[in-house]
């Protein structure tokens, strides 16, 4: 049985110590300007586990629409990735699908909504979602 998992950013790292810059913010934005290019490593840790079924059952109450859409790549691709350009749409999905969830899908869905709230506050954030065999 497989599940689904979404990951979340926590720290970025470059790879040589010569390669950080003087304040911390800008480690940050170099990072996001030039990527894994230099050796910048995202680490993630998992933030949300859930079955291929309640997945499911979550999928089914979303509204038609990109946010759905967003979320069945999961199923499609194996691995989608959710950022600062996701979080409104998800959000407000979320809301919408939360009257016919059962209790293990809107705990799941709480915790999607608290680590959409994350990315808002910093845009460095995001999460990775992964269908894991």
């Amino acid at each position: 049985m497989s599940e689904i998992v979404f990951y979340q950013l926590r720290d970025k790292f470059l790879e040589r110590a010569e390669d950080i810059p003087e304040t911390a913010k800008e480690v940050v934005y170099h990072a996001l300007a030039i990527g894994h290019h230099v050796g910048v490593f995202d680490c993630f840790r998992p933030m949300l586990r859930m079955s291929d079924a309640v997945f499911d059952r979550l999928l089914e109450h979303l509204p038609q629409g990109e946010a759905r859409r967003k979320l069945e790549g999961v199923k499609r691709f194996g691995e989608i990735m959710v950022d600062r350009t996701h979080t409104r749409l998800l959000a407000t999905a979320f809301a919408e699908a939360r009257a016919g969830l059962d209790e293990v899908s809107e705990a799941c869905v709480d915790r999607l909504v608290d680590a959409l709230a994350v990315i808002e506050a910093e845009p460095a954030v995001y999460l990775m979602g992964r269908r894991l065999q």
